[in-house]
């Protein structure tokens, strides 16, 4: 087990209760692969440092995590079908 850091960046226009779903769905899927939610942190909107898909704001969500190596694949696989993700960033912790 090792841990990450995970941020994602999702579309500024989704609904509240849109945006809590999907910050839900991504701390149970690492819960689901036996890892373990180390903290989380909803950053809200911020302003993107250059346009993406003609979004210029983003919500922003910092999730650090113990999980098994395999699992970071799925999850960025799962990340990268979802259109609700504008963008995101998956690093190792430590060493």
């Amino acid at each position: 087990m090792r841990q990450y850091e995970t941020m994602y960046v999702l579309k500024p226009d989704l609904e509240a209760e849109q945006t809590a779903e999907l910050v839900e769905k991504y701390q149970s899927l690492v819960t689901e692969h036996e890892g373990q939610i180390d903290e989380l942190q909803e950053m809200g909107k911020r302003r993107l440092a250059y346009e993406i898909d003609k979004y210029r704001e983003g919500y922003y969500v910092l999730m650090q995590y113990t999980a098994d190596t395999d699992f970071t694949k799925e999850l960025e696989r799962i990340m990268r079908i979802e259109d609700s993700i504008l963008r995101y960033l998956t690093v190792r912790l430590g060493e």
